[in-house]
């Protein structure tokens, strides 16, 4: 078994951590929203440790995700690793990347893989709050209003160009993404679990946008990248569609469910008992505060961000066989977990600095824990 792609983060992306090709028995797993404290011991519940056949065969199912996807969509495996790290810390995920990179596709592909329920919703300026939550509607039969749900109600919302709807539509996101719920009239309704919004949005085309607040952006576990693909995967794209491949019809390209939901769940709680040494936790900690001291930054990483990228590096570990952290998993996530919570001064900016250089210079300024 190969060892699954870290998410793409840009051109300053992460280095491929070292470690076991071959999985061995997994121990544990980790929630974005709120992680146990980093502890030498096993963090998580003591008291019902994950069954290890069980894990193993979770770990397999999810990693086949990817061969999977790669029926409808080619050369993106980092891209499906970053959503399957999102789906087992219970995070989100930013994609960004030009038209016609098969964002769309992609999610579409991984939700059939996994078995999970998807929705899309397209971004406009006249989207409103409650095209997204659902609203009350009065039903005549009952002389009552009877609420009826949006399309935030599923397993993994597709969001697309969300930088296109004004601020007040994007923050309706915000309290399913942080409590995984919606407030309608003062009544709190709990999403399905699992929950995931996949936000994707448009690098290199402003006019008309609304680009999202740094509380949003700080609430994507990760940002994820989707490049161009390279000239012999482009060249696979086009002779896939000369045989006649529909990207609308993914059953007919023989795209079936290996992984599920008890997988997803199985993960997670397995991601929740790997261990992180004090020296691994102190290690992410001063990369989080080297970008506060960064002269080129006008925003550091928050607790938030730490507390995010232990979460990625633990389910990271755990997808390459390993029931601990080590500095090269930290490494391989904080790009992806990382770059998206920073901003530059505009005398960074206009000297032609970008985040992901400055975000590796910070992370080579602290000494690596051994």
């Amino acid at each position: 078994m190969t060892e699954p792609h870290p998410p793409y983060a840009g051109q300053a992306g992460p280095t491929q951590p070292t470690g076991p090709a071959q999985p061995t028995q997994p121990t544990g797993s980790t929630q974005s929203g709120g992680p146990a404290q980093p502890a030498p011991t096993q963090p998580g519940d003591p008291g019902r440790r994950p069954d290890p056949e069980q894990t193993e065969r979770a770990r397999a199912a999810l990693l086949g995700v990817r061969r999977e996807v790669g029926k409808a969509v080619v050369g993106q495996d980092a891209a499906v690793t970053g959503m399957i790290i999102a789906l087992l810390t219970r995070g989100h995920v930013l994609l960004e990347g030009v038209p016609g990179v098969a964002k769309t596709l992609l999610v579409r592909s991984i939700a059939a893989s996994l078995s999970i329920e998807t929705r899309r919703v397209q971004f406009t300026p006249d989207l409103m709050p409650g095209d997204i939550t659902g609203s009350l509607v009065y039903d005549n039969k009952t002389s009552d209003f009877a609420f009826r749900p949006g399309p935030v109600f599923t397993n993994l919302l597709l969001a697309d160009e969300i930088n296109r709807t004004p601020p007040k539509t994007q923050s309706s996101l915000l309290e399913a993404m942080e409590e995984r719920q919606v407030s309608v009239d003062g009544e709190p309704r709990p999403l399905p679990d699992p929950f995931l919004v996949a936000a994707t949005q448009n690098p290199v085309e402003y006019e008309g946008t609304y680009p999202l607040p740094e509380a949003q952006l700080d609430r994507f576990l990760l940002k994820i990248v989707v490049p161009l693909p390279q000239r012999e995967h482009e060249l696979q794209v086009l002779q896939r569609h000369a045989g006649g491949f529909d990207p609308r019809d993914l059953t007919a390209a023989g795209l079936r469910p290996v992984a599920g939901p008890a997988d997803l769940a199985a993960g997670a709680a397995a991601v929740r008992q790997v261990q992180v040494s004090p020296e691994v936790a102190a290690y992410i900690v001063d990369i989080a505060r080297a970008t506060r001291q960064s002269p080129s930054l006008s925003l550091g990483v928050s607790p938030r961000g730490a507390t995010a990228l232990l979460a990625t590096s633990r389910a990271w570990a755990w997808l390459n066989g390993r029931g601990y952290v080590t500095p090269d998993d930290v490494k391989a996530l904080a790009q992806s977990t990382l770059a998206h919570r920073l901003s530059l001064k505009p005398e960074a900016e206009l000297e032609g600095v970008g985040v992901g250089s400055v975000l590796e210079s910070a992370i080579g300024s602290v000494p690596v824990p051994r």
